[in-house]
């Protein structure tokens, strides 16, 4: 039996691994690429230079691989990469790239994206990534590994969240999120880290204390974002034994734009 359902219209250009499942009047395009496994559900759009890998879900009524949302965008060859073993909700819109940056917009494995999620052009999301109902992502937007987003969060463009970290519902960012740090509010402010999210994750008692360490730095002392990184370099040189969060920590602020900051 076909594995495509006979209403669906797919270019004859498009290249699906034969084990792809496709639902009833979902339409693809000539320049989409899917891998082995993956199942697309009924009534989706999948165009552009799209190209999906193994084993995603695909629920119905998505909408991949559209044009940017962008005035700028005069029909460039951008793309979109969806990596392997991706859960997709229903009602989620992922556009392309845009000449402007990359060219790319890009998810990677292992990522649970809820209902009504917004990925704009050149959106860069890592691995193992929860995005709860209706979270919207700007243009430009970089999310790091295992990052939760609370339902109805928007992030403003360009900015960053780092890994490990958590917003709550109805989250408004307009600065970067720095790795490990739990926000809530209209605009976000920090309020924690996410202990429970490490410990989770097998993070070490001294993972944990350090991370402690560097929530007290950033947002209790007082200090400046400059004071705050300096402080944060010298515990990886006084405790090497957590050298990678405290690395991690150290290269997210290192590149932040100082015009936008960090939330706070």
């Amino acid at each position: 039996m076909s594995r495509i359902h006979p209403t669906a219209i797919i270019d004859p250009q498009a290249e699906l691994d034969p084990s792809v499942e496709v639902g009833p009047y979902t339409v693809i395009g000539p320049q989409v690429r899917v891998g082995a496994g993956t199942r697309i559900g009924a009534h989706c759009v999948i165009e552009g230079r799209t190209t999906i890998g193994e084993n995603n879900q695909i629920f119905q009524f998505n909408s991949l691989g559209a044009v940017p949302q962008d005035k700028k965008y005069a029909g460039e060859p951008c793309e979109l990469r969806i990596g392997d073993r991706n859960t997709i909700r229903e009602f989620c819109t992922f556009n392309i790239g845009t000449a402007q940056d990359e060219g790319v917009t890009q998810i990677g494995n292992d990522n649970w994206i809820m209902a009504y999620v917004h990925l704009a052009h050149d959106c860069r999301v890592g691995n193992h990534t929860i995005f709860a109902n209706s979270s919207q992502l700007a243009g430009h937007v970089h999310v790091g590994d295992w990052v939760i987003l609370g339902g109805f969060t928007v992030v403003h463009q360009f900015c960053r969240l780092g890994a490990h970290s958590f917003t709550a519902m109805n989250s408004l960012l307009f600065a970067d999120l720095p790795p490990f740090a739990m926000c809530q509010g209209q605009p976000a402010q920090a309020r924690s880290m996410n202990f429970e999210g490490l410990r989770r994750r097998g993070f070490s008692p001294e993972s944990v204390r350090a991370v402690k360490t560097m929530h007290k730095l950033l947002y209790r002392d007082g200090l400046t974002l400059a004071q705050s990184s300096a402080a944060i370099a010298q515990l990886a040189v006084r405790e090497p034994q957590v050298h990678d969060v405290v690395q991690l920590m150290g290269e997210f602020l290192r590149t932040v734009d100082p015009q936008r900051g960090i939330v706070r």
